[in-house]
């Protein structure tokens, strides 16, 4: 898959631009306060709209921390919505009026005039409708109006978006028997030096700086007898290496990398620990239904004597636990110490991807396991399974055909997918579960699936 068009929110703080966020993406997935600065991770989320699939990023406001100017964070945080977004959203507030703030972004973004769309948000009222002209001064034409709160214009104004995209990239011929490997993490944890290595030479820069790689770049190579595409994600440019912005940068280039891929292979720096932003990028994998595995790399500088391994996998493991799934590896692109059980890991994930389960197996296992632990009832109503049939790989996707959906509890769903990883594996892999009633026209199929798993059974 193709990387997604990038769709940049940004604005000066406490315009709206999460709540405008939530809105477009369909959840409430951003913390909205009225509080500037209230939002401070960095957040995406995929969007359909008209058959296009983009990427939302919503910059937030900035936090002014120690030694941090709002308005240099501000600037950096346009500066890179310009070179890295598709199109960028200038969210101003109606009912507030123009600030100097707004002009502010507003300067920054004009070398980038055609990417950007202006967006008056907050407005709920004729006063609020008749204030948006002002905004015309900041040189980007009449801005749309938009309420977040109320969804005023929200399907006009991602109409407006799929116009602003630049067209689909003519669709490139994939080796499908390539495994397309995501090397992804913070800066200077290691990326570079990994790839030189799985490849066998120095195709990618590395530098003890952050920010040597400036852009995603693929390489193709033969390891172990499989064919892989290592894609070696940017790190953060060298005028934009701290605060705010080095996160929303690294936010983008995972964005391409992970949507590129198979598998994504996420290092961590053994000293530095676990941060924020390993879990965004190990979620956004989740997400789209990639391979994952964690490997805490630079390990040749943990003192061995001292380190409790199992105690730092525990550790580990309550990092990611949204991910149980994915296998914990420990090694050192360095010293090329645990590569080797690095990449058949790799190798087995992406082939995980790829599993099918016979209808018959999957059956007899999901009656053994309400068997052994019958589903709670709901308000007096009774959980009953039909049939459940794989409908889908890379990433595996079980249909499940109950009674009625809505008496599916999470933790039943939990229950039901450690059992078929227990009995088939899928490791490394997300596994999507799906649960539909079985209506008129599914009784055909579940007769079909009966007598499918009776000649199973009898082969």
């Amino acid at each position: 898959m193709s990387k997604y068009p990038v769709v940049a929110i940004v604005g000066r703080p406490n315009v709206g631009k999460s709540a405008l966020f939530n809105r477009l993406v369909g959840k409430r997935v951003a913390i909205v306060e009225a509080t500037p600065g209230a939002t401070r991770d960095r957040l995406y989320a995929p969007v359909e709209w008209q058959g296009r699939t983009m990427a939302f990023v919503d910059t937030g406001g900035i936090e002014a921390g120690e030694l941090e100017d709002v308005r240099a964070q501000t600037r950096m945080q346009a500066e890179l919505a310009i070179r890295e977004a598709d199109v960028v959203l200038l969210v101003v507030d109606a009912a507030a009026g123009l600030t100097p703030g707004d002009s502010d972004v507003a300067m920054l973004l004009r070398p980038a005039r055609e990417k950007v769309l202006l967006v008056a948000n907050k407005v709920e009222s004729p006063k609020t409708s008749g204030a948006i002209y002002e905004f015309c001064e900041l040189g980007f034409g009449v801005p749309m109006a938009v309420s977040s709160v109320h969804g005023l214009r929200s399907g006009d104004l991602l109409d407006a978006i799929v116009a602003k995209l630049p067209p689909d990239a003519p669709s490139q011929a994939r080796d499908e028997s390539a495994i397309h490997l995501a090397i992804v993490g913070q800066p200077n944890v290691g990326k570079s030096s990994l790839v030189n290595v799985l490849v066998g030479k120095p195709r990618a820069v590395v530098s003890a700086a952050p920010g040597t790689t400036r852009d995603a770049t693929d390489t193709q190579a033969e390891i172990a007898g499989r064919r892989f595409v290592v894609i070696d994600t940017a790190g953060i440019r060298r005028h934009a290496d701290q605060g705010p912005a080095l996160e929303y940068y690294a936010t983008l280039r995972a964005i391409a990398a992970i949507g590129r891929s198979d598998v994504a292979l996420l290092l961590v720096d053994a000293v530095a620990g676990v941060h924020a932003q390993d879990r965004r990028i190990a979620g956004l994998a989740v997400e789209e239904g990639k391979g994952l595995a964690v490997m805490l790399n630079k390990w040749d500088l943990i003192d061995s004597r001292v380190a409790d391994r199992d105690e730092i996998e525990r550790r580990l493991r309550a990092e990611f636990a949204f991910a149980p799934y994915a296998p914990l590896l420990f090694g050192s692109a360095l010293t090329k110490k645990g590569l080797h059980k690095a990449l058949d890991t790799v190798t087995a994930i992406a082939d995980e991807r790829r599993k099918r389960v016979p209808t018959a197996k999957l059956n007899q296992l999901v009656r053994d396991a309400v068997r052994m632990r019958p589903p709670p009832s709901r308000r007096g109503h009774d959980l009953k399974f039909h049939y459940v049939t794989q409908t889908d790989i890379a990433p595996p996707e079980l249909v499940f055909f109950v009674n009625d959906p809505r008496l599916v509890h999470f933790s039943y769903e939990r229950y039901l997918e450690n059992a078929i990883r227990d009995e088939f594996g899928f490791a490394g892999s997300p596994i999507r579960l799906i649960f539909r009633p079985r209506v008129r026209q599914d009784a055909t199929k579940a007769d079909d699936v009966i007598a499918a798993t009776a000649d199973e059974h009898r082969a």
